[in-house]
């Protein structure tokens, strides 16, 4: 948990990332509607100086994302205060890189961090199913990767590639 002392010209970093497995997910996971969901909390919850960092077409599965990058050297910086995802899966998809971050690299840093669909936020403390969440949306690519294997093999023994 994070006591996140605000000071004054830091941001509120919006990130948003959606990956190429995502979009067949639908529209509910699309940059048009994470950019949407962001704004509006960031507004509606009185967060100031909102920047997006948006990650379009990467996999959540790595975390060299040229936008997420471009954000963790901006906290490095000390110049974020908050950063706000629409869910736990956008910040990433490794179980121990996104858990890195949301209880050692923010917390060190100061960096108050939410999920919106998740209900995760750091400044009300310590959410028992973060971790679940986390090895769920680990587990989901491999699970994904592995379906459409399997469907591309049964395409090519029927010759319909």
């Amino acid at each position: 948990m994070t006591a996140n002392t605000y000071k004054p010209g830091q941001i509120t970093a919006l990130y948003a990332r959606l990956s190429q497995e995502d979009t067949l997910e639908g529209d509910s996971n699309s940059i048009v509607n994470q950019k949407a969901v962001l704004s509006k909390y960031a507004a509606d919850n009185g967060f100031t100086n909102p920047v997006f960092f948006i990650d379009d077409g990467v996999s959540g599965v790595t975390f060299d994302r040229p936008n997420f990058n471009r954000m963790i050297a901006e906290i490095e910086a000390g110049n974020v205060a908050t950063v706000i995802v629409k869910d736990m899966s956008r910040l990433g998809r490794d179980y121990l890189k996104v858990g890195y971050y949301t209880e050692i690299f923010f917390v060190e840093r100061d960096v108050r961090y939410i999920a919106i669909n998740d209900g995760v936020d750091s400044a009300k403390g310590d959410n028992d199913f973060t971790p679940f969440r986390n090895l769920f949306n680990d587990f989901m690519p491999k699970t994904q990767a592995k379906r459409y294997g399997q469907s591309n093999g049964r395409k090519d023994r029927r010759g319909n590639i």
